[in-house]
This record gives structure tokens, C-alpha cells and sequence, in this order.
């Protein structure tokens, strides 16, 4: 009958949920804002929730994306503003829009991420920045359930500075004195780098070690501009086409109908 993606968050200590708990947490808000949703067919039936590229366990996000299928026609605000009451404070339901394109998934080709370095200078993180950036390739290694894999973890960072912290808005950690924020755009390529192979990547070309794990934010995820070198919305086609639609038959016999007491 209609399909609803959405964007949500992961944010404070709730970046240490996993997929799963997510998941589960998700099932039991729909129940709560009871919402009529479309479910598989089989012996064990499931509701229709498709997700779309979900952030690391441990890491932050502003941008993650799902799509569920209804039986009913809902208002998508509407039902927002339902799904976030249902849900935990910091996996919170911040966009909602009418699915009318499709490959939603297909479209989520590059991601924004933030880096908190804590016990790094700016300097420090700065001189790291111009050595990997000024580098061809830079080789890291990952551990996998195959083995141990290596790759290129150059290529696919599309852009990468080194900023100084101007408040922390996530509420991860407190301010510290020596402190830098890597700011990188990454390209969804295959194998997927991901920060932690960034900073291996800054370990090897400059021998860049935080002292602590650095916290990590994604603040994007959509299409990737070459021209402008941004990420951009990935809703933004389901609204355009929501905007562009002709009027229903209902709205339009609304609009013509003759008003009570014309002859």
C-alpha cells in the first residue's frame, strides 16, 4: 500500500548498540505507535524493514536510513513523530518521507565522517593530514574472518582535514586541551574502508597514535557529488517526486466540487 524511509540517529552512549539491538528496539516502537505494518509470508512472519548501510557498533551517527512498508497510507510527519516518542533518547527518527523512487540503498555511495582525536594536537593531526593526503596509496591491514587482508585505504577518501574541536555537539566527551577533529569523505568502494583503516592508513604514513580510541561520527551518507566533492541528501528524489506529483482524483473533485449553497 506505501512505503516510509526514514532517517535516524545513534548518538551518545547509544552508538554501542549493535544492528541487532537496533533492530529489536525498532520492531518494538512500531508496535507501540502501532503502526500497520506490512509483514513476509511464511512460517515466521516479519515485518517489511529494509536497512540500508548501518553504521559500526561504537560509532555515532546522524545518518542512517531504513524503508518500511505499511497496509495503510500514513502521513509520514505523523508518523515520525510517533516512531521518535517510541524510541530511546538518542536513537531518534529525524526525517520521514514517502518512497516514490526507487534503489534507495544504490544511492548511499559516499559517507561524511568526524573524527575526535583526543590527546592529539591540531599540528599533530595537521602534518598527518598533508602526509596522507600527498601520498599515492597508502596500505593498511584489517583482520577478517579470512584472514588478515590488505588494501589501499587512499583511494576511496575523497577529502580529509584537520580541524580544531568547536564544541562537542554529540556529547560523547568533554573538551579536552590537545584535541583535533578529522573531518573525511569517504567513497563506498569495494573493499569498504571505513575510519579505523583512515587512521591505521595516518599510523603508517606519520606514525599518528592517539592515545585513546578516537570517537567517530557519521554526518552524512547519500550521493556523491564529483563536481562539488559533497555528499547530498539521499531522500531528496522521493521528496522532488512527492512535489512533482499531479493531484490525486479525491484532491481534484474536492477542488472543483461546487460550495454548499451555489445554485
Amino acid at each position: 500500500m506505501q512505503r516510509i524511509r526514514l532517517r535516524y540517529t545513534k548518538r551518545g552512549r547509544l552508538r554501542f548498540t549493535s544492528h541487532r539491538d537496533f533492530q529489536r528496539a525498532f520492531e518494538r516502537a512500531l508496535r507501540r505507535a502501532e503502526v500497520p505494518m506490512a509483514y513476509s509470508a511464511g512460517f515466521t512472519p516479519h515485518p517489511k524493514v529494509s536497512y540500508a548501510n548501518a553504521a559500526p557498533t561504537g560509532t555515532g551517527s546522524e545518518a542512517e536510513y531504513l524503508e518500511i512498508a505499511l497496509t495503510e497510507r500514513r502521513d509520514p510527519e505523523t508518523l515520525r513523530a510517533l516512531l521518535d516518542e517510541s524510541l530511546p533518547d538518542g536513537l531518534d527518527i529525524t526525517d520521514a518521507v514517502e518512497a516514490r523512487t526507487s534503489g534507495l540503498a544504490d544511492r548511499l555511495t559516499a559517507s561524511v565522517w568526524e573524527l575526535r582525536l583526543d590527546g592529539v594536537t591540531v599540528e599533530e593531526a595537521e602534518k598527518a593530514v598533508a602526509a596522507f593526503n600527498a601520498a599515492e596509496a597508502v596500505e593498511v591491514r584489517r583482520k577478517t574472518k579470512n584472514g588478515i587482508r590488505t588494501f589501499d585505504a587512499r583511494s576511496a577518501v575523497a577529502k580529509l582535514v584537520a580541524a580544531r574541536p568547536q564544541a562537542d555537539s554529540h556529547g560523547d566527551r568533554p573538551l579536552d586541551s590537545a584535541c583535533a577533529i578529522l573531518r573525511l569523505v569517504v567513497r563506498h568502494e569495494t573493499p569498504a574502508v571505513r575510519p579505523d583503516d583512515v587512521l591505521s592508513g595516518l599510523r603508517a604514513v606519520a606514525d599518528l597514535a592517539p592515545p585513546v580510541p578516537a570517537a567517530v561520527t557519521r554526518l552524512a551518507q547519500g550521493p556523491f557529488d564529483e563536481e562539488s566533492g559533497t555528499v547530498t541528501d539521499p531522500l531528496a528524489p522521493d521528496r522532488e517526486a512527492v512535489t512533482a506529483a499531479p493531484p490525486t482524483a479525491a484532491a481534484t473533485a474536492s477542488a472543483t466540487a461546487p460550495s454548499a449553497g451555489t445554485a
